[in-house]
């Protein structure tokens, strides 16, 4: 695929992955990207999973029609972009690795290389000549490795942009980008938002008109879009007015009382409810939501004078991914010595702006008259 006269796609679709990094659902596959620079000099751009190694080897060696590449740029070192470079180097031993000095560091965790490789190390800003090309270095630390640098070609203002404005999803699939680049962001950048938020700023210098990030489709308009999304997630602050609710439930009574809010705040007008049962539904999902919302509502029962399992996970995912400025309440069900609430508020006392609602709801075993009053409060504390 050409994305500019000289630059070209020999990246690859993994349709076999269920789990991407172990945890993560991806019904629609990914995409491992790879780009080449055809010019005086050659430079690849990353290489691919491990997996799809010879389909990776067979793609440049098509777009190279008998050339030679001059440099392979590693620009992230996890095992999902950079698998391959001991095999690349096999096939074409003269290539001259760029990289950083704590690229290299971990590249030699991962490989024992040639000692006859030859490597450039590059700096923050520096940049190197292919012909026509010059590419520029701009280092991004944990977005999201330390290691990690983004790349900038001014001849054809195109951004190599690593991890960012990636998507799970494969490139032969059609699907709308926001929802899975938000739960990819969420999931896996997400506690860098204020990484994030310095890469934005220097990307914000550069006349950028092509994104071609390490998972993806490549962006080629409306960019400002993508960049405003970024800068939303980045900065915490809330993409649309909407309640979610998360809950665990053991014998269903938690469960009735979270889907008795869901409807009352529904019947008042909420733009928007969020249901999750944190025992079954997707947990990256329930987290994409708390992050995409103004509000969220926390059920669950008290259990062994904690809270149960699930919620505790919920939680922690959110306070790691430095959940903020939004509006909290809680549920909790206790049949002796309910103590969910208090744990819950605990858990989240050191987020920043987060507001807690004044009427959080006790439910003694099951849902009574009081239960009931006691939701409808919180659905009309909720929907001002």
């Amino acid at each position: 695929m050409k994305i500019t006269k000289d630059i070209l796609y020999v990246g690859v679709n993994d349709h076999q992955v269920d789990l991407f990094e172990g945890q993560y659902d991806v019904p629609n596959g990914m995409a491992y990207n790879s780009y080449v620079i055809m010019d005086e000099k050659i430079a690849v751009m990353d290489t691919v999973d491990i997996n799809f190694k010879q389909e990776w080897l067979d793609n440049i060696e098509k777009v190279l029609n008998g050339r030679k590449p001059d440099y392979l740029v590693v620009q992230h070192m996890e095992p999902d972009h950079s698998a391959n470079i001991a095999n690349f180097l096999k096939v074409y031993p003269d290539t001259t690795l760029v990289a950083n000095a704590k690229t290299y560091t971990m590249m030699d965790q991962f490989f024992t290389l040639d000692e006859g490789v030859k490597r450039l190390t590059v700096g923050n800003g520096e940049s190197l000549a292919l012909g026509k090309h010059t590419l520029t270095f701009v280092f991004a630390p944990m977005v999201h490795w330390p290691e990690v640098m983004v790349t900038y070609d001014s001849t054809d203002k195109v951004l190599f942009s690593a991890d960012g404005f990636g998507k799970f999803g494969a490139n032969d699939v059609e699907e709308a980008w926001d929802c899975e680049a938000r739960r990819y962001y969420i999931g896996i950048v997400g506690k860098f938002g204020v990484q994030v938020q310095t890469l934005l700023k220097k990307a914000a210098t550069l006349d950028i008109e092509i994104i071609c990030p390490l998972h993806g489709p490549v962006l080629t308009e409306n960019l400002g879009h993508y960049i405003e999304k970024y800068d939303i997630w980045s900065s915490y602050r809330p993409e649309n007015e909407g309640v979610v609710i998360a809950y665990t439930s053991v014998y269903g009574n938690t469960k009735q009382a979270a889907e008795l809010l869901a409807k009352k705040l529904e019947e008042k007008g909420c733009p928007k409810v969020s249901l999750f049962d944190l025992a079954r539904d997707d947990m990256a999902e329930a987290v994409e939501d708390a992050f995409r919302y103004d509000r969220l509502v926390l059920a669950t029962t008290t259990y062994n004078g904690e809270i149960f399992p699930f919620m505790r996970e919920y939680i922690n995912h959110l306070t790691e991914r430095s959940y903020q400025n939004r509006r909290v309440a809680f549920i909790e069900n206790g049949t002796w010595a309910p103590t969910a609430n208090r744990v819950m508020g605990k858990m989240l006392e050191n987020s920043k702006n987060l507001t807690f609602a004044e009427n959080n709801v006790t439910i003694r075993s099951a849902v009574k008259p009081e239960t009931e009053e006691a939701l409808e409060k919180l659905a009309e504390e909720f929907c001002k």
